[in-house]
């Protein structure tokens, strides 16, 4: 279960120490958007799991001109990264070698990662899909504003209804710059609607997100409500 949330003074005492240390990356490539893409594998997902792997696979498929790294925890203490690809056939193949095992969630390996690979080259987003918190918010709070100072936005997907978890997902996505949203277990085509549409902001940002869009999507109006206009 997560503990409180009052982490605001840590977090301003963190940022301003952080500042000094963050990489140069305005003259890295901006021609390639970089995706890391982070899933909770643990047991609690199972009954959806095969749905949910083939929408991520689409989403692989339909993100031209994204570089995608795929990463997922799950059992005890098992933390997997895969290579950077573009090869949608590699990323699909990937996805399929993934199966869930119980354990407790890894959040805090997830954000400690991304900052890592952040720090090295730019990233467009960070995406992760889950459904329960189960760790110290506290020390994970720091990774994830460091991601905001990095420029690069946490968009959680949180599977289901569980409250305690929103709470912390809502935190973390917003001391990232990022947005968070819930998907009905039973309606993974919302799933679908979200992948796509960070995939459209990945490459293009908000004014991309936008034009995806097009007003008529209640679940996106929610997610483009989130971010800072660009």
């Amino acid at each position: 279960m997560p503990k409180d949330l009052s982490t605001t003074s840590s977090v301003k005492a963190f940022l301003a120490a952080s500042k000094q240390h963050l990489p140069n990356t305005q003259a890295q490539d901006k021609a390639k958007g970089r995706l890391l893409f982070a899933m909770d594998a643990t047991a609690s997902r199972e009954a959806s799991w095969n749905m949910a792997c083939q929408i991520q696979s689409d989403m692989f498929a339909a993100a031209a001109g994204l570089e995608i790294s795929l990463c997922y925890y799950r059992g005890i203490g098992e933390f997997h990264s895969f290579p950077w690809s573009q090869n949608s056939t590699v990323l699909q193949k990937q996805m399929r070698s993934v199966c869930c095992l119980a354990g407790h969630t890894q959040i805090g390996q997830v954000l400690g990662h991304a900052v890592s690979q952040g720090s090295k080259q730019k990233m467009k987003a960070v995406v992760l899909v889950a459904d329960c918190f189960e760790e110290s918010i506290d020390t994970i709070a720091h990774d994830a504003a460091r991601l905001g100072l990095l420029g690069i936005p946490l968009f959680i997907f949180q599977e289901g209804y569980n409250s305690s978890a929103e709470k912390a997902f809502r935190h973390l996505s917003q001391l990232s710059n990022g947005a968070y949203c819930r998907f009905d277990e039973n309606s993974l085509a919302q799933l679908r609607e979200l992948l796509a549409a960070v995939a459209s902001y990945a490459v293009g940002g908000v004014k991309a997100l936008q034009q995806h869009d097009q007003g008529k999507n209640a679940l996106l109006k929610q997610l483009i409500k989130q971010l800072p206009a660009k």
